[in-house]
């Protein structure tokens, strides 16, 4: 079905969006503040994911549990439009911190998202596809659903992340991270330590070589590594060491350059040493964020309408997300939501207990209202409209040729 909706329905669909938002305040503040109280790590997020689902099923959403075969993931849908805007909901917290990243946020602002545009739908001519998206935190849950085709029929994707600031456009850095393991042979450390194969010293000489490497890799390119074992007994040759190593980079191609040279590196400890060498990967690699011109410019009206400013942030990088794999598909939007967070960054403790503030709350309902203007936007705009709808078209086309 083609539909055709331009400017003037944009204006009563934008105000029955924000209305529908702001009535379904206590539900949405109320899930924010629930997902808070209960925080779960990458893959275990099960009343998490229940949660958002039970509030997708009293708004009659048809949802799908288990989504792309991951036990804690969800889509929900709503509507019959060929314009189809998935809203990735975040909801994993990071181990012993709780939602020190505002995932609490984040996913109940993208909820209410979902409820404003369900009750525009058919008005505007959408597709509402919330995608319930596990594991940011970890192995990348939005990577895995991409993979299961889940985002292959969308149009644009879209999400809210909370900060202490507003801002729109940032990059953010590809990351791919390593489990090394050496085996060695043990030894009496003092009668005859010769007879050892020694994992703590092939580690060592791994751990040297990379921190020497840093000066030659390509600007904006880390490597950081902890060390998980290496020998329980001081009086014995260790036999086995053990760490994780994370890579981060500008871009997926200087993260491949940048595997390179440190698995040169990691080698490197096991051909001096005698060890033998285990590389595993732990999760799979986020893709640099690639933002979409059209609606981040749509968010930045949406927000300054509703008295915020955001800091425009491109050419500039945050962290690391699994949001930078869909964007290299679909185009994509990834501002942050601001609140007073008393000076405390993400990942800390103080950050997370202000997850829960006056302004955290008011940053969910600004947050849903701002994403479901700028899909509202996106889809009574012909032009643009009709450029989505064919970039998907190609992509379809690519996948599947005749």
């Amino acid at each position: 079905m083609t539909h055709e909706h331009t400017a003037p329905t944009r204006t009563p669909a934008m105000t029955t969006a924000a209305h529908t938002v702001r009535s379904a305040r206590r539900v949405l503040v109320g899930l924010s503040h629930s997902l808070h109280a209960e925080p779960e790590i990458a893959m275990r997020e099960h009343k998490s994911a229940a949660k958002i689902a039970a509030v997708l099923d009293d708004a009659g959403f048809s949802v799908t549990r288990e989504a792309g075969g991951l036990p804690t993931a969800l889509v929900g849908t709503y509507g019959t439009g060929d314009l189809v805007v998935a809203l990735c909901a975040e909801y994993d917290a990071l181990p012993g911190i709780g939602h020190a990243c505002g995932h609490n946020v984040n996913g109940a602002a993208v909820v209410g998202a979902a409820l404003g545009l369900a009750a525009v739908a058919d008005a505007v001519g959408i597709t509402v596809k919330l995608v319930g998206t596990p594991a940011e935190e970890d192995i990348g849950g939005k990577v895995l659903l991409l993979d299961a085709g889940v985002f292959d029929d969308a149009a644009a994707a879209l999400m809210v992340h909370a900060a202490p600031e507003d801002s729109v456009g940032a990059s953010s850095l590809a990351v791919g991270a390593w489990d090394v393991t050496y085996r060695g042979r043990p030894a009496h450390a003092a009668l005859a330590p010769w007879e050892g194969v020694n994992a703590l010293d092939a580690m060592t000489l791994a751990h040297t070589a990379v921190g020497l490497l840093r000066q030659q890799l390509r600007p904006g390119t880390l490597v950081h590594d902890i060390v998980l074992e290496a020998g329980r007994a001081v009086n014995v040759i260790p036999e086995l060491a053990r760490a994780r190593y994370e890579l981060r980079a500008r871009t997926a191609e200087d993260l491949a350059h940048a595997r390179r040279r440190v698995r040169a590196c990691l080698e490197a400890g096991a051909l001096a040493t005698g060890a033998e060498l285990d590389i595993a990967a732990r999760g799979l690699d986020f893709a640099d964020l690639r933002q979409d011109p059209f609606l981040t410019a749509a968010y930045v009206r949406a927000a300054r309408a509703l008295g915020r400013e955001p800091v425009p942030r491109q050419g500039e990088v945050m962290a690391s997300t699994d949001m930078g794999n869909v964007s290299h598909l679909v185009p994509a939007l990834h501002p942050t939501i601001g609140y007073d967070t008393q000076g405390a960054l993400h990942h800390t403790e103080p950050f997370a207990r202000h997850g829960i503030s006056p302004g955290a709350d008011r940053a969910v309902l600004d947050g849903a209202i701002a994403l479901a203007h700028t899909a509202v936007e996106l889809a009574t705009d012909p032009v643009e409209r009709h450029s989505f709808l064919a970039r998907v078209a190609e992509r379809q086309a690519q996948a599947d040729p005749v």
